[in-house]
């Protein structure tokens, strides 16, 4: 028999013998012998059964993962619904969520700051942070920039009763400091669960990080600003943050044509 046939057999048979001993392949030695064109001696004794790596690594099939240790590591892989999530009103959402440690800003804050308005609001107001006075007082927009933004509300007829007004970011960042990445990615899963409890018929984003956080944009303010974007189907207009007047009343104007097409939106689709 040529020498490469006898190579072939004998890795057969020890392909066998390594089935039987790491695989628990029952291999019946009178039933082979009987079924084979060929016969092998498949001994049993001492030394016979080693394999080496090579051979290992030619014929062995991928170990699969049945151990109750890796059925425990997909289970944990899993992901599970949080209580938040079940949350059928803001209020089932607030008491949910207040508490939150997600995010290092959880040790610096005072106050968690939610939102506050209606629950039933045809307009949501979104804004990037809390600052010092929204965090002493547990609410939004209540400094020198909320009263401006209650001013600029009110100039085209809603009152801060009537509609919902939050935050990306739900806790204060020291110092005011812009949000970091891995803040607004562990809080503005609330802000979509308010939106969807909600459920306005127009947003209105003041200030770069809640439109491009809302939008997934990159566009910078100036570009996205007088014009209607969207955010799961609701018309969402930018405009500046009430901040950004206060430090530029350049940019008053442009806020208020803003503002203007905001208005007249809603009522074509509100009355």
């Amino acid at each position: 028999m040529p020498e490469s046939i006898n190579e072939i057999l004998k890795d057969f048979e020890n392909y066998l013998k390594f089935y039987k001993k790491n695989y628990n392949y029952l291999v019946q030695k009178d039933e082979l012998k009987s079924n084979s064109i060929y016969e092998f001696n498949i001994s049993d004794e001492a030394g016979t059964d080693t394999v080496k790596d090579e051979f290992i690594q030619r014929y062995a099939p991928p170990k699969t993962e049945n151990t109750e240790e890796d059925m425990s590591k997909k289970i944990a892989k899993v992901p599970t619904i949080e209580e938040w999530q079940n949350a059928r009103n803001l209020q089932q959402l607030r008491e949910a969520i207040e508490g939150c440690k997600k995010c290092p800003l959880w040790k610096t804050r005072t106050n968690f700051v939610f939102g506050e308005g209606n629950p039933k609001a045809k307009l949501v107001v979104i804004g990037e942070a809390p600052g010092a006075d929204e965090d002493e007082q547990g609410k939004p927009f209540v400094g020198r920039a909320g009263k401006l933004l209650t001013e600029i509300l009110k100039a085209v007829d809603f009152t801060r009763e009537e509609v919902f007004i939050c935050n990306i970011l739900k806790s204060r960042p020291p110092n005011n400091r812009n949000p970091l990445p891995e803040e607004i990615e562990a809080c503005e899963p609330y802000l979509f669960k308010q939106l969807e409890l909600i459920k306005p018929k127009l947003i209105l984003c003041v200030g770069t990080f809640a439109a491009q956080t809302l939008l997934r944009s990159k566009e910078t303010l100036g570009k996205m600003r007088g014009r209607f974007h969207e955010y799961q189907g609701i018309p969402t207009m930018v405009t500046f943050h009430p901040a950004a007047l206060l430090r530029n009343p350049n940019w008053k104007r442009p806020t208020w044509e803003d503002v203007q097409l905001l208005r007249k939106e809603y009522d074509r689709l509100v009355k």
